[in-house]
């Protein structure tokens, strides 16, 4: 059994991070929120990219999109570098996590997407920021604290950039109409694959 003192600040992390998202609705900016959904449902293709942890849930956010047949990919700052960018065309979007706004690897692919006339979607904390500067639309993140002792690891800036994430989603099945039909079609695996197409593996021989 954990001690005491452990048991306290694991249950403080459920605290930190509840309380992050409930107050995250305070900096919700709804015309620049909508101006991000129109980019995304406009484009032919959409990127996202990230370092580290806001990579790592750039990938989910892709995925996310692809969930509602928009095209989506994630792009690694070092792939998008060394000829990547090419799935991305004029009239097309990516969206660029930066908590701090200061990821210098994301600079570059701002360059490329400026020359391209790709629009940039920027989620951050800090509106000063260059990325925020260069956006076409910026996503403002809020972040009380991570969940860690030390206020260093991407715990509770994760959880935030991914609720941004879920919010366009939603806001683009809506706008798209996209029906759970369509969605059956291509998620047949899994016990969600089987609810959605109306099958019951218990029932089966």
């Amino acid at each position: 059994m954990l001690n005491e003192e452990t048991l306290s600040h694991v249950r403080e992390v459920y605290t930190i991070e509840s309380e992050c998202v409930r107050d995250m609705e305070r900096h919700f900016d709804p015309e620049q929120f909508s101006k991000a959904v129109e980019i995304l449902k406009s484009a032919r293709c959409i990127g996202a990219s990230g370092c580290g942890h806001s990579g790592i849930i750039c990938q989910h956010f892709a995925h996310l999109l692809c969930c509602i047949e928009l095209s989506a990919k994630f792009i690694s700052p070092a792939e998008a570098i060394h000829g990547g960018m090419g799935f991305l065309h004029e009239g097309d979007a990516i969206v660029l996590a930066s908590r701090g706004g200061k990821t210098k690897e994301l600079f570059p692919i701002a360059d490329i997407c400026k020359s391209k006339g790709v629009k940039i979607i920027t989620v951050t904390e800090n509106e000063d920021s260059h990325l925020a500067e260069v956006a076409d639309v910026v996503l403002k993140q809020y972040v009380n604290r991570e969940t860690d002792p030390y206020n260093a690891q991407g715990t509770t800036s994760s959880t935030s950039l991914a609720v941004i994430f879920h919010t366009l989603q939603t806001a683009l099945i809506y706008e798209t109409g996209y029906k759970n039909e369509q969605f059956a079609v291509i998620h047949p695996g899994g016990a969600v694959g089987e609810r959605l197409n109306g099958k019951n593996v218990h029932d089966e021989k």
